[in-house]
């Protein structure tokens, strides 16, 4: 598994626990950077993605919520959510990831901890924000 596989799921840990646990980002972030085994590379971008994330919330939820026809965000299931997050994070502030290596992991990570089905619920909502609405009709 490459490091920002890694770092995508460590990211997706401490943004569940943020929104979820309703815990102060700082304090997640330190816990978990102090308490996970991993390598300066993958702690390092799991650090940037949920800094990130947690910094754009409001836009990146906006962004979803346009996308995510007939679905609040609050009543998406919460990795779904932290998952959205992170591969609509990347898609804005990370031009050297292509978008295609961000849909297709986040698509195995939320099959990973969440269910089957919400493969195809992050897919569909994520392939959204990689055409354009005009493109799309």
């Amino acid at each position: 598994m490459g490091f920002r596989r890694q770092s995508r799921e460590l990211a997706l840990k401490m943004l569940f626990q943020i929104d979820v646990g309703s815990l102060a980002p700082r304090d997640v972030i330190l816990y978990f950077l102090q308490e996970v085994k991993a390598s300066p590379e993958v702690t390092g971008y799991a650090k940037t993605l949920t800094q990130g994330v947690v910094k754009e919330l409001d836009l990146l939820d906006r962004l979803i919520s346009q996308k995510a026809k007939n679905w609040k965000l609050a009543r998406m299931a919460g990795v779904d959510r932290n998952v959205l997050r992170i591969a609509a994070y990347e898609m804005l502030r990370c031009p050297d990831v292509p978008r295609e290596v961000i849909l297709n992991e986040a698509i195995e990570i939320v099959k990973k901890y969440s269910t089957e089905d919400s493969g195809s619920f992050v897919n569909g909502i994520l392939d959204k924000l990689l055409v354009p609405d005009s493109k799309k009709d």
